[in-house]
């Protein structure tokens, strides 16, 4: 029998299979199925700050609708005030005490003040390790991209001095080189690295001419980018990689192992496909281990990374070249006639 067991940010896994952060975690009892499953640890959904004060607002707005209306019952009734991030707090550590493997917290903060506070308080449930969910859409053309790092580094450093647990980073692939943000905050001793966070992108409805945000779930290929990032970061930094977006089944668990990743995140394939997802994903991993004659996984992490290949072009830029080459051959296969 195959041992699956990894380590995370210093915290053992049965496996390397994590439920990523997003709304799965809603009902107590859909958690329990998926652990059920086999999964090796959950991160909570995320605490976004920005979602905390929109909340207040629409609040404030509901209660003082018809304050001037009926201005002589103001003083009767007593201020009701938003929770903020304690309900946030409460269901986390609900589910922290309701299973058995290792829950991470999820935080996305505006201000650096609260990074630290709403980090404190995430630590005092019980989290087994922090996940800052950095993301930065810039919309000001004045602002360089040093300028966006150098802050995210300092929150880092900072939550860090403030608590004890490990405390891992979710960053985008939109850095101008992301390789290089990697080993600054692998300088800065974050515990692990997630490659990538994803965006809700933008669309358009023509016929209201409105904005709206689809809901939309990975799409198959997805990962090659968090394929390329993690062979080429696999022992060139101290911080475990944990790999996300796109990783549908266990053939896609298997290539970031190969590629050097200590574990993967999956949230669209268990919105597709159930818990169920899990236990085929763990069936691959194992059979696949067994026809190789591995015995752990630890036998074949990183072994198609950059760092153990004869081939110095596999993640590189030839291969693009060996495609416009190879043309012809493409062209026959898609034919546009």
């Amino acid at each position: 029998m195959a041992d699956l067991k990894t380590t995370y940010m210093g915290v053992q896994l049965k496996n390397p299979i994590i439920l990523g952060a997003s709304s799965i975690v809603d009902k107590l009892e859909t958690v329990k199925k998926i652990e059920r499953a086999g999964v090796g640890a959950i991160v909570y959904r995320s605490l976004f700050e920005e979602q905390i004060h929109l909340e207040e607002a629409q609040l404030d707005d509901m209660l003082g609708e018809y304050d001037e209306r009926h201005a002589e019952m103001i003083d009767i009734f007593p201020n009701i005030k938003h929770a903020g991030a304690k309900e946030h707090l409460y269901q986390l550590k609900k589910t922290v005490d309701n299973v058995d493997v290792p829950v991470f917290a999820s935080l996305n903060a505006i201000y650096d003040s609260t990074w630290v506070e709403y980090a404190k308080q995430l630590e005092e449930t019980g989290i087994a390790g922090l996940e800052l969910n950095f993301y930065s859409v810039p919309v000001e053309l004045e602002k360089a991209g040093a300028s966006i790092e150098e802050h995210q580094l300092a929150i880092l450093k900072k939550v860090k001095k403030a608590v004890k647990i490990p405390v891992s980073v979710k960053i985008s692939s939109f850095y101008s080189n992301p390789l290089n943000f990697v080993q600054q905050l692998d300088k800065a001793k974050t515990d692990a690295v997630v490659l990538f966070n994803r965006f809700f992108q933008p669309e358009i409805d023509i016929e209201t001419e409105e904005f709206y945000y689809p809901f939309d779930l990975t799409h198959e290929k997805d990962y090659q980018i968090t394929l390329r990032f993690a062979g080429l970061l696999y022992g060139q930094i101290k911080s475990d990689i944990c790999a996300s977006r796109g990783i549908s089944d266990g053939k896609d668990l298997i290539k970031m192992l190969l590629a050097g990743a200590t574990s993967v995140q999956v949230v669209s394939t268990i919105f597709r496909n159930k818990a169920g997802a899990i236990i085929k994903m763990l069936d691959t991993l194992e059979q696949w281990m067994d026809e190789k004659g591995y015995k752990s996984v630890d036998e074949f992490r990183g072994k198609l990374a950059m760092k153990n290949l004869q081939d110095p072009y596999a993640y590189k830029r030839a291969q693009y070249v060996d495609i416009l080459m190879n043309s012809t051959e493409i062209i026959k296969k898609y034919p546009m006639i």
